[in-house]
């Protein structure tokens, strides 16, 4: 079905003479929703205004210079504006209909041998990259973290942490030397961002793509907490899905030592998650819930006991 030419105001919102329904799917940052809207009974799309200013234009770009290389892992883009003015911004996606999100071994193996081929890409044929995303660089998290090396031994000791954990991750950061391997990184790869969709996975959301070390999906998808989205993750679980990743990327690696790095990549990644969700919660929770919060919090400090104590082997 061909859209309206109408179909989206001057203003970028949508012309609602035109819709026969539509039903709200997520906030974004900035307060704007993303929204499946029906013209008939049976032909439905998304609406996706920018949802963070910060990220103007990247998601088409994205689609335009990246996405092209891929399989049908994404949900189309049927049309776009790209204006100045960030509430112009907008884009109507295909609707992959409904969409499953969860975190369970049998879903997130298949991501992970997505992700490992999104990584075993040549960067070199995809262009000049953007080198961040959303969040800070590792490096720059890892900064943070020995600046307020106070701050987090008084924060762990409240959360029970054992001191020789705090002290093991710090002896490591001060002499630690991230691995120089870069790879096209999906940069925001947490469960609401891949879902299954009629018996198919899919894979959301891809205005974060930047170069980065392979650990930043890795973590995203093993250890980073969520509130909307908890999930449980073991030991045993994380080498099966780190072992997985190893046996399907393409590049060369150390393997004893690309657990190692993974492990204190995902134990000062936890910390620097756990300043945040403190700063949240004295804030009584901001955009989230406390009880939100508090559960974000615990998978968090599961995340890095764990992770902390397989550095210690």
């Amino acid at each position: 079905m061909e859209l309206p030419n109408n179909l989206v105001q001057a203003n970028g919102a949508l012309n609602e003479k035109l819709i026969l329904k539509k039903e709200i799917l997520y906030k974004g940052m900035n307060g704007r929703f993303v929204e499946r809207f029906y013209l008939t009974p049976e032909t439905s799309y998304i609406f996706k205004p920018l949802t963070n200013n910060g990220q103007l234009g990247k998601e088409v770009w994205v689609y335009e210079h990246i996405l092209p290389h891929f399989p049908a892992i994404f949900p189309k883009i049927i049309a776009y504006s790209i204006d100045k003015c960030t509430e112009l911004n907008w884009m109507i996606l295909e609707d992959l209909g409904q969409l499953s999100h969860e975190f369970n071994e049998d879903i997130v193996l298949e991501v992970i041998k997505w992700a490992a081929w999104w990584h075993s890409l040549p960067v070199e044929q995809l262009g000049v990259l953007p080198n961040k995303g959303l969040k800070p660089r590792i490096e720059e998290i890892v900064s943070e973290v020995i600046v307020k090396k106070d701050e987090v031994y008084r924060l762990l000791s409240s959360l029970n942490m054992e001191r020789k954990f705090v002290d093991d991750i710090f002896d490591k950061l001060s002499d630690w030397q991230l691995s120089k391997l870069q790879v096209l990184t999906h940069g925001d790869l947490h469960t609401g961002n891949y879902a299954v969709a009629g018996n198919k996975l899919k894979v959301l959301d891809w205005e974060h793509a930047h170069l980065n070390s392979p650990h930043w999906d890795l973590y995203h998808l093993i250890d980073m907490s969520h509130p909307l989205f908890p999930k449980k993750i073991t030991s045993s679980l994380r080498e099966t899905i780190l072992e997985t990743y190893l046996n399907q990327v393409t590049f060369e690696y150390d393997r004893a030592l690309f657990f190692k790095e993974y492990f204190l990549v995902a134990a000062v990644f936890s910390i620097w998650m756990l300043l945040l969700i403190q700063k949240d919660l004295a804030g009584n929770g901001g955009k989230w819930s406390v009880e939100q919060l508090y559960t974000q919090l615990e998978e968090t400090v599961s995340s890095l006991q764990q992770c902390a104590a397989a550095l210690l082997l």
